[in-house]
């Protein structure tokens, strides 16, 4: 894994031992230092020293637990059908052991960082660490699907609380500048990564342990994360305690359960369910209402004068946009091999296994991209070059051909892919100071749980219904399947050209800002 890669750690830097309290970078010292100010952060050092050892190990406790979370995200996708027949769950009940984790780890994800900012990361991150772990441990030993359904949910919950918190724990741990773009390279590498070899080792699991070890997994890394995380990171909180904003937590978490749910279950039975109209309008509705409420709350939960910063709303848009499009084409590839070429659980791993040897080599080199061209840029290119390699898998076809298409456009716009995903964690967070970390990585953070929450059903929901036309039409299953996953593609590398065109022209002020 790209955590491990010495040249990768060896790159970030640090201007003193962190450890030092008189450290202005150090978001323990809340009396004097700049986040106990509520100041921006200081200017890196122009030469900094190397990052001590216990920084790298802080990186990779965050980065261990990122990682983490992100293998949840697909890991049971190729055991669900195991799953099923073992836990006694009908092929329409199934997508809740994606949804009832998609849920909460998607609308809880801004409140929870709220609350990190308020009472404090460390706890909170210790705290979902736990709920993870213990949830694993419940869903690996389920022995009805209610069980196993609570302990997803309860795992999307712990997801929810250390994604945002980590985030934060990380950009105030390591300072603006070159320290900051290595972390949040490495970050984003194994949330990348994550999703991918989730796929990967739930098939392996799966097929010698059997579907229980993938939970199983899951649990022992959260038991080994949350053995060493206590040693290693100190408390940071803002050193007053606002009045946490009740009515825009109440409906920001009300409107994207709604949304999601609404997504999540159309990608299986389509828009016309009227839970699925109702939670729609209902969950769009509350973000409204949300939009409202925040306008007019003294201590907001969302500042909107953030959101209106060209940096941070741009460049939330590209990290959502780039997460539900790369995960979408993943999930449409994995068909794509199974349904149309046949191919086996494990030629499939392989070729995802490519992808995931080119996403490591991206992460490590993206800040050295993001040093030679500025982060806007980068961030617009990478979008651009993601858009042309998705469009041509358009051209995928029924002969064996079209696996060696698919594993070389996936591998390289998994280059772009991982580009987009730095720059736009630097672009998002950089110029806020220490007091507004937590909030603006939870939008970053946001962006990524919900773009890969969202991106699957929607062109799953896409893919299907063109599907279906094609066989009313005689079409028979290789060639309609095919007709579904040739337009989800193709939607797919429209919406990110557009993205990438518009975050061009928003962006287009900030030239020599970032």
């Amino acid at each position: 894994m790209a955590i491990d890669s010495p040249s990768a750690l060896s790159d970030l830097s640090d201007p003193s031992d962190p450890s030092d309290p008189s450290d202005p970078s150090d978001p323990s010292d809340l009396s004097g230092s700049a986040a106990g100010r509520d100041t921006a952060p200081p200017a890196p050092d122009p030469a900094p020293a190397r990052l001590t050892g216990r920084a790298k190990l802080v990186l990779l406790v965050l980065c261990a637990a990122q990682f983490m979370v992100a293998l949840d995200f697909s890991i049971l996708n190729v055991a669900l059908p195991v799953l099923g027949r073992d836990l006694g769950m009908g092929q329409s009940d199934l997508q809740w052991a994606v949804t009832a984790f998609a849920l909460p780890s998607g609308g809880f994800l801004l409140f929870f960082g709220r609350v990190a900012d308020l009472y404090g990361r460390r706890k909170l991150f210790l705290t979902g660490l736990a709920l993870f772990t213990a949830a694993s441990l419940l869903a690996a030993l389920a022995w009805n699907p209610a069980v196993f359904l609570i302990g997803r949910a309860v795992q999307g919950l712990g997801a929810a609380v250390i994604v945002p918190t980590g985030m934060s724990l990380l950009t105030t741990t390591f300072a603006e500048g070159p320290q900051r773009e290595r972390a949040l390279s490495i970050s984003g590498t194994l949330m990348s990564l994550g999703f991918t070899i989730g796929m990967v080792l739930g098939g392996g699991l799966t097929d010698t342990l059997g579907w229980r070890s993938t939970m199983g997994l899951l649990a022992v890394a959260g038991a080994l994360v949350l053995a060493a995380a206590p040693a290693l990171l100190t408390e940071s909180r803002r050193p007053q305690r606002p009045r946490l904003d009740v009515p825009g937590a109440v409906t920001v978490t009300g409107g994207l359960l709604g949304v999601i749910y609404a997504l999540s279950t159309a990608a299986e039975r389509g828009f016309g369910g009227a839970d699925v109209i109702v939670a729609l309008v209902g969950g769009a509705l509350l973000l409204v209402a949300f939009a409202v409420v925040e306008s007019r709350a003294t201590e907001p939960l969302v500042s909107l004068p953030m959101l209106r910063r060209p940096t941070v709303a741009w460049g939330n848009l590209a990290g959502l946009t780039t997460f539900a499009m790369m995960s979408a084409i993943i999930f449409l590839l994995t068909l794509y091999l199974q349904e149309v070429l046949e191919l086996s659980s494990l030629v499939t791993g392989l070729v995802f296994g490519v992808q995931g040897v080119f996403s490591a080599v991206a992460g490590v080199v993206a800040p050295k991209v993001i040093g030679r061209f500025g982060a806007r840029r980068t961030l617009i290119g990478s979008l651009l070059i993601q858009a042309a390699l998705t469009a041509v898998m358009v051209g995928l076809g029924e002969n064996a051909a079209g696996a060696w298409l698919a594993m070389a456009a996936v591998s390289l716009a998994s280059f772009a892919h991982l580009w987009v995903i730095v720059s736009y964690g630097v672009i998002a967070t950089s110029g806020l100071p220490d007091h507004e970390q937590g909030l603006a990585t939870g939008l970053v953070t946001s962006s990524q749980q919900i773009g890969i929450t969202v991106g699957i059903p929607l062109l799953s929901a896409l893919a299907s219904a063109r599907m279906a036309s094609l066989r009313d039409g005689g079409a028979g299953y290789a060639a309609s399947t095919l007709g579904g996953i040739r337009l989800g593609i193709g939607a797919d590398a429209a919406v990110v050209a557009l993205i990438g065109v518009a975050v061009a022209f928003g962006l287009r002020g900030h030239r020599g800002r970032v």
